[in-house]
């Protein structure tokens, strides 16, 4: 290399300016090899010129080179050509051009810059490297490859101690690394990342996507070996149609495994749903969900969107990814919904996708305007937005409220009430039909009340009003509105329940059991008793000969 461009190149790179903090080094820069070694005073007065297989040795660095400018006084030098510095067996540095400080212990390398620390290389053009504080940093774009990732950003460093690299501007985490086909791509503003972990912190706005998923956070982890994320401060984690969103949340890419705490809003835009809560899971390839800790379904697929909360929910979906695919909810513990024009409230919940029904167990109570349905177990068919029918099993109870003091009751064994739209057009009442009703003349004034019992009763209503009412043989009385006994008013098993009833999609919340000695008692089914064949024989040893014909066969 001519002399003129060492010269150029030596007032290019220049010794740099000392920081006040750091302490100088003690130790010298020796020179150990050189093709030539000669002076200049009319070109550079301080410094040795050397050529050919330059060699320098500083605390036990090594550096090489092909022509350097050595300033002895201030134990530094200008590398020039296939520069390579090598520190311990486990760092190299390599560039086309080299300033090293001794006294700072500063390394600024140029052009074609790679530093190679085990099984990590960090590319870049612009690289000054601490020996001091073992920290390289880079600050005209840089990019770090490892086994798996490939990192690239405007400016970043990277420390061999620690393995810890620092990224900002434009970062973006490629893993794994080309030529293979990227499975995910994070881009952030600031990064830090351990080359040994294959761990990542972003911090700063900043998007991981990964196949189908996505996700935003402001704060969070990557682990790039396990495809999981950890994630703060409100992240976002978007797979598909479905949005997961908590103040924490944890996501497993290889699995598609999701879980969120704090404040959680799991939303369905396809099918119009969403959860929301201190606790949600949910497994995308099993079609599994679920919530916890104040959790509540909310349906919006419908003109009224639909409320409901329960100690918990579990989603679970079946035959996933055929043509015979169908969902089902269950809700446990504490049920309480809400919607304009229905409340419900139950121990426990299952909404079965196949035929859009929901069944209500255990003191399940379901009301629409100024009726109210209760019964051992309630089954509810949905149509489109509207309720189709309601099933009552064991113990029906339909109560509707006139004033403080007259309520309409039906009371049977069993109870199917039939809708169009939002209103009912048939009631079926079937076995052990009890009826209290009060009719209305033409000017709509009470006229008294009829107390009915029958096997069966059908209640044909038009604009919630009763048209018609069908039953076979059946028994009654009709009492003058004044005249009604006192013991007559109500059916036996009469209850009204509007102090637990939600009163709207915040009450859902509060809890409120049914009074003592209100809770209905399960119906207990006896059946027949089986004879036993040691019965049996008993009996034809009891019988006179002539006459065990008569019980052959009871076996």
């Amino acid at each position: 290399m001519c002399i003129y461009a060492l010269l150029v190149l030596s007032m290019t790179v220049g010794p740099a300016k000392k920081k006040d903090d750091r302490k100088p080094s003690d130790s010298r820069v020796y020179l150990l090899h050189a093709d030539r070694l000669y002076f200049n005073q009319r070109l550079h007065p301080t410094a040795q010129f050397l050529v050919g297989d330059v060699q320098f040795d500083h605390e036990g660095t090594l550096m090489y080179c092909d022509s350097a400018l050595f300033y002895e006084a201030t134990n530094s030098f200008d590398a020039f050509g296939s520069v390579r510095m090598l520190q311990g067996d486990t760092l190299s540095l390599t560039s086309n051009i080299l300033y090293y400080d001794g006294l700072d212990q500063m390394a600024r390398a140029r052009e074609n810059v790679v530093l190679r620390h085990r099984n990590s290389t960090l590319y870049s053009d612009s690289l000054d490297y601490d020996r001091l504080y073992d920290l390289g940093y880079f600050f005209e774009g840089g990019r770090l490859v490892d086994k798996e990732n490939e990192l690239t950003s405007d400016w970043g460093e990277y420390s061999p101690t620690t393995r810890e690299a620092v990224f900002n501007y434009n970062v973006r985490l490629v893993n794994p690394r080309p030529p293979k086909k990227a499975k995910s791509v994070l881009i952030s503003d600031t990064l830090h990342y351990n080359t040994q972990t294959g761990i990542a912190h972003v911090l700063g706005p900043s998007n991981i996507d990964n196949g189908n998923s996505h996700i935003y956070s402001e704060n969070g982890y990557y682990d790039s070996n396990t495809d999981e994320s950890y994630l703060l401060n409100r992240s976002i984690l978007q797979n598909g149609t479905k949005v997961l969103v908590g103040d924490s949340v944890c996501w497993n890419a290889k699995d598609s495994v999701g879980k969120a705490f704090g404040h959680v809003v799991y939303t369905d835009t396809l099918n119009k749903n969403k959860f929301t809560g201190n606790y949600a899971l949910y497994d995308e390839k099993h079609g599994y969900a679920e919530a916890a800790d104040s959790a509540v379904l909310i349906d919006y697929s419908q003109r009224d969107t639909f409320y409901a909360h329960a100690d918990s929910f579990f989603l679970y979906t079946h035959h996933i990814n055929t043509d015979s695919v169908y969902r089902m909810l269950h809700a446990y513990h504490h049920v309480r919904a809400y919607r304009v024009d229905i409340q419900m409230v139950c121990d426990s919940m299952v909404y079965d996708g196949r035929d859009s029904c929901t069944t209500m167990y255990k003191d399940p109570i379901l009301w629409q305007e100024k009726q109210q349905l209760l019964g051992e177990m309630i089954k509810a068919w949905r149509n489109d937005s509207t309720i189709d029918s309601v099933y009552v099993i064991n113990q029906a109870l339909s109560v509707e409220r006139i004033d403080s003091v007259h309520y309409n009751q039906v009371a049977a064994k069993e109870m199917h009430t039939y809708f169009e739209g939002k209103n009912p057009y048939l009631n079926v009442a079937d076995m052990n039909v009890y009826v209290n009703y009060y009719p209305f003349d033409d000017d709509s004034l009470m006229i008294g009340m009829n107390h009915t019992e029958t096997s069966q009763m059908k209640i044909y209503l038009k604009d919630n009003k009763v048209d018609k009412i069908w039953m076979p043989e059946a028994s009654g009385v009709m009492y003058p509105l004044f005249l009604v006994p006192p013991e007559e008013l109500y059916l036996e098993n009469f209850a009204w329940f509007d102090y637990i009833r939600p009163l709207d999609k915040d009450d859902i919340f509060n809890w409120r059991p049914k009074k003592a000695g209100t809770e209905l008692k399960e119906s207990i089914r006896h059946t027949a008793p089986k004879q036993k064949l040691s019965e049996v024989k008993a009996n034809e040893n009891a019988v006179p000969t002539g006459q065990k014909a008569n019980v052959r066969g009871a076996e």
